[in-house]
Formats: structure tokens, C-alpha cells, sequence
């Protein structure tokens, strides 16, 4: 009987001591984090951009875990329970380019506004760019 109640109490207080000595300055502090993902052309909202959370750690190494959220109609979403310290975020969504940024968990409640743009076109050598006298030159650049 005493054997049985041993292992139960181990099985109960071992798995806070490996959480526990994962985090090794953590406050304790949580935030209540609010997103508003818009576009950054016309500030409507993006709905269904994902939104994942990274924790990140010293020398600015991401962690392992995390969290993906999903804005709605009004392009928002929020997550409460969120660990003070910084965090990484990254969000994507269809026809916009990927957005990532760190930030520093370092209040209760903490709103952050993210503008997506869209793709940029890439530059090409294969076709005609004007020169720094705004002419445009040849592809092949042949003096005639």
C-alpha cells in the first residue's frame, strides 16, 4: 500500500519538475496577446492568415513548441496564457508575402497590428531596366 501511494505521488510531481526545469527564467507572468492582420494597401482585414507563435529563446534561437492561430472575418485573433519573454511571429497567408518579426512579451495585455504586403515582382537581367539616364538599354547591349 505505502509502494502504491510512492509511485502515485511520483507520477503527480514529476511532470512539474520537468516543465519546471525547462523554463529557466521564466517571471511566471502571462499575457493576454490580441493580432489584427490587415493589408498594407488598404487596411482591410486578411481572414484566415495564420499566425504562429514561436517562444525564442538566448542568443535569439527558437524554441521548441508553439502555437498557430487563425484571424477571422475582421482579420483578428487572440491567445491568452502567453509566457512573458520573447516571442517570434510569423504570419501567412495566400496572395501576400510571409510577414516574421520578433517581439518582447513584457505586459499583461498587449495588442499587435501586422500589415501584409503583396508579392513584389523580382528583378530579371533578362529584361530592359533603364539606366541611370532613364533610357532603357538593349538586351543583348550591341553598339550600333
Amino acid at each position: 500500500m505505502q509502494r502504491l501511494l510512492v509511485a502515485i505521488l511520483c507520477m503527480l510531481f514529476v511532470p512539474a519538475w520537468l516543465v519546471a526545469g525547462d523554463k529557466k527564467n521564466d517571471s511566471g507572468q502571462v499575457s493576454s496577446l490580441k493580432f489584427a492582420v490587415l493589408k498594407s494597401d488598404n487596411g482591410k482585414p486578411v481572414r484566415n492568415a495564420a499566425v504562429i507563435l514561436h517562444p525564442v529563446g538566448g542568443g535569439g534561437k527558437q524554441l521548441k513548441g508553439g502555437l498557430e492561430l487563425k484571424t477571422n472575418a475582421e482579420g483578428k485573433t487572440e491567445s491568452d496564457g502567453v509566457p512573458y519573454g520573447m516571442l517570434r511571429v510569423q504570419v501567412i497567408a495566400p496572395g501576400f508575402q510571409t510577414f516574421g518579426q520578433d517581439y518582447t512579451i513584457n505586459q499583461p495585455q498587449q495588442e499587435v497590428v501586422i500589415r501584409l504586403k503583396r508579392p513584389q515582382g523580382q528583378y530579371s537581367i533578362y529584361e530592359n531596366h533603364p539606366d541611370s539616364s532613364g533610357e532603357s538599354k538593349p538586351k543583348d547591349k550591341q553598339q550600333e
